[in-house]
């Protein structure tokens, strides 16, 4: 029997449109918007002026302090400003404007790197070179991976657990490079291990990618200690939480991290940005980004240069179709709506979803009819209802006494409701009020 979560969860349709299609390259654009807060902390802190050449891989941005990351030039050019920028946040963030220039050939863009699977570097090495590097996860949360990996003395850490879930609708970014990179993120996983001292990995990945799962049981086959665990396709499987409890077993506590129950998490797209870091000492410049839609004429995945406006990515995939109502950074359920097609791709960009009118119209929001469903499918076990209400009446302590803040936003619970609530828009926005109220009482 697969192995799943037990508390909650959907299924909705997955439209994995582009799973079959092979990751593509984009070209590298005319100019780059490059914000220096593409990670969970402190925004680093800007080293170069207008007018300064720049190289690729070049740092442009310092770590601001411990939460925080490295930002790398994705291209050869010249500043040419630092600006306010709407990014995918929806708000004005600061960016640095990169004009580039000719070294930006297709040839160096084309360039292939051999498989190295000597690991030369010692942990404490492979550690400082991840934050030297930039490199932070990439499964959305974009938390900077270094701070993951600088574990405590005496931290009982028996295990790596891989999450190649990826069970947001529409999204194909980590399948594709899971079947294109298989190899590159063993080794990948294999350098974390080294650093952490692991002896055991476990590759997650849910039953719908069976090509993914084979390709990695066969190289798996010569390695010691790394296992795939094939899982039922429910989601939000690829929830930290959840994926430990499908996996392991054990329950990561209400306010905690897996590491409080022995486990460390990353994303594939993680993995592998880490293994071309140590490897072939490539900063985090770019990634794979899915460009996906029903109506669109040429749905894709893209290794896309950090700081690419999104326009790019759209007019690569013949333009947006008529009757396009909203274009979502992330998938479905967790993105959010982008305000122009000026907003730049950030470390944290998985994918592009271009909605039709007909599939972004919410029916008439009804009053609850106490039904229940929203508390059936919560994976963390709360009353989406009740903190809506909360929220919505503005008893913000009320709603933190609820558990609030232990809310995942992944939307279950809208999904299901048949008064068509608003649920996590309220959830969303009364979160944002208690951590307010939080940080200003500490």
């Amino acid at each position: 029997m697969l192995k799943t979560f037990p508390k909650g969860g959907i299924h909705p349709p997955e439209n994995k449109i582009t799973s079959s299609i092979g990751i593509k390259r984009m070209t590298v654009p005319k100019v780059v918007n490059v914000p220096i807060a593409q990670h969970i902390g402190i925004p680093a802190e800007i080293v170069v002026d207008r007018k300064d050449k720049v190289e690729i891989g070049q740092i442009i941005a310092k770590s601001g302090g411990f939460v925080s990351s490295n930002i790398h030039s994705p291209v050869a050019g010249t500043v040419t400003k630092i600006d306010q920028i709407i990014d995918t946040s929806g708000y004005k963030k600061q960016c640095i404007v990169i004009r580039t220039d000719a070294k930006n050939e297709a040839n160096f863009e084309e360039v292939t790197y051999p498989l190295l699977k000597e690991i030369k570097l010692e942990p404490k090495e492979i550690i400082q070179r991840i934050s030297d590097f930039g490199i932070v996860g990439l499964g959305g949360a974009t938390f900077p991976s270094q701070v993951k990996l600088n574990v405590k003395e005496g931290t009982k850490l028996d295990c790596l657990i891989i999450n190649g879930v990826e069970c947001e609708p529409y999204l194909t970014a980590d399948h594709r490079l899971m079947l294109e990179k298989a190899e590159e993120i063993v080794v990948g996983i294999k350098i974390l291990m080294k650093a952490l001292h692991l002896k055991k990995a476990v590759i997650g990945i849910e039953n719908n990618k069976k090509d993914a799962i084979s390709i990695f049981k066969n190289i798996i086959k010569k390695e010691d200690g790394i296992q795939v665990a094939a899982l039922q396709v429910k989601y939000p499987q690829g929830g930290e939480k959840q994926l430990v409890k499908a996996i392991l077993g054990r329950e990561v506590p209400k306010n905690g991290l897996p590491l409080d129950v022995g486990v460390i998490v990353h994303n594939v797209g993680t993995i592998f940005a880490i293994y071309e870091a140590i490897q072939h000492t490539k900063p985090l410049t770019e990634r794979v980004v899915t460009v996906t839609g029903k109506h669109l004429e040429t749905p894709s995945n893209f290794w896309v240069k950090i700081g690419t406006p999104i326009k790019d990515l759209i007019a690569e995939v013949g333009g947006l179709p008529e009757g396009t109502r909203k274009l979502v950074n992330g998938g479905p359920m967790m993105g959010k709506a982008i305000k122009n097609t000026d907003v730049p791709v950030t470390k944290g960009t998985s994918g592009i979803l271009v909605i039709s009118e007909d599939e972004a119209s919410r029916g008439k929001s009804e009053n609850c009819i106490r039904c229940g469903e929203c508390v059936s499918v919560c994976p963390m076990g709360l009353e989406p209802h009740l903190l809506m209400n909360l929220s919505e009446k503005g008893m913000y302590e009320k709603a933190s006494n609820e558990d609030i803040m232990t809310c995942i936003e992944c939307g279950s619970c809208s999904y299901v409701c048949p008064s068509n609530r608003p649920l996590l828009d309220y959830i969303r926005f009364g979160k944002n009020i208690v951590k307010k109220l939080q940080t200003s009482k500490n």
